[in-house]
């Protein structure tokens, strides 16, 4: 029983840490479905015909369609780490006389995650329709290299407003359209992005704090039972002083399911606070994951259109309106009032 936890455990650690390094960078197709393509095209000769279809249709399902297999791994590795969390390390510390505000911070954060959550998959992120086209192509201009006029989208069969792109998860246009995010199930756009922006904040200071917790907790347990200063026979029968790797070895045998939260929590931490900090930038340069993608697809900061062979366009942002304007463009998008409308 042990082992299966702990292979359970180790499994979805796996999957999560594949799964965010791929999937954060909103591509359309992430490098996990690439990699699958490549390896079922090398077992392809081995694979009955059948078998390939099942798979190739899973697959498509899994990445190319909605699906909330995705919210529920989230809920449920959610569930996995505060059920552990609670269990053990929450009562260890409180027996080692840990600051109760302390331990009860990671539930504060798990409330506030957990409604940001809850907002940024129900709140539509701006689909386009036929009714507020005519409004939102006025917000953004086209710059002309990325975003250009007259584009129609073959799917919605209407003309793309600037910074807008075609979901093709949600089968919508979607205004300032960032990336679509399997762990939500929606799309990130002009209108939920602060939730996605607060949901992706409190998640990292979540895992952060735990690793955090469950860190000092070991510590603790270290310095109590004066490990440090002991020493230990190896396998030569030699007596060896207490070194690092052997204090790991020992904590691990002793908290296995506790040193292995652990590890998945500090992983997280750090594939999340660097796409924290990625999104940070783009919200402080007025971009959407979309358009620095596409700006880097162009050749990064030159782009030839419609200009002579010997000469280049440099590529320039020209939604950025400085750091304070444009991170308030995060939480409270432009809109086009009545009163310019009639002007």
């Amino acid at each position: 029983m042990e082992f299966l936890t702990l292979f359970l455990i180790y499994l979805c650690f796996v999957l999560t840490a594949i799964a965010l390094l791929c999937i954060c960078t909103g591509r359309k197709e992430s490098c996990l479905a690439r990699s699958v393509n490549g390896a079922s095209q090398v077992l392809s000769f081995v694979i009955p015909t059948r078998l390939q279809r099942a798979t190739q249709k899973a697959l498509h399902r899994l990445f190319h369609t909605r699906s909330c297999l995705f919210v529920v791994l989230h809920v449920a590795l959610q569930a996995a780490v505060y059920g552990e969390y609670t269990w053990e390390v929450f009562v260890y510390c409180w027996e080692l006389q840990f600051h109760l505000l302390l331990l009860l911070l990671p539930y504060l954060l798990l409330a506030g995650n957990m409604g940001c959550f809850i907002l940024c998959s129900q709140a539509n992120p701006g689909i386009i329709t036929k009714s507020n086209h005519a409004s939102l192509v006025k917000i953004y201009a086209y710059d002309g290299v990325l975003f250009q006029k007259g584009i129609v989208c073959p799917t919605c069969n209407m003309e793309k407003p600037a910074r807008s792109k075609h979901c093709s998860f949600c089968s919508v246009c979607v205004h300032r359209f960032d990336h679509h995010c399997v762990w939500v199930n929606n799309c990130i756009g002009a209108f939920n992005a602060k939730y996605f922006f607060l949901y992706l904040f409190t998640l990292t200071a979540m895992a952060a704090t735990v690793a955090i917790i469950t860190t000092a907790f070991l510590i603790q347990v270290v310095l109590l039972s004066n490990m440090m200063h002991g020493s230990y026979i190896d396998d030569k029968g030699q007596e060896r002083a207490v070194e690092i790797l052997f204090l790991i070895q020992h904590l691990f045998l002793t908290f296995p399911r506790i040193v292995f939260m652990l590890g998945f929590v500090i992983l997280l931490t750090l594939v999340l606070g660097a796409y924290c900090c990625f999104n940070l930038y783009l919200a402080l340069t007025n971009q959407t994951s979309n358009e620095w993608y596409k700006s880097r697809r162009h050749g990064c900061s030159h782009h030839l259109a419609l200009q002579p062979h010997d000469r280049r366009v440099v590529y320039k942002n020209i939604y950025s309106k400085g750091v304070w304007m444009n991170l308030k463009e995060i939480f409270k998008p432009p809109i086009v009032s009545e009163r310019k409308k009639k002007t």
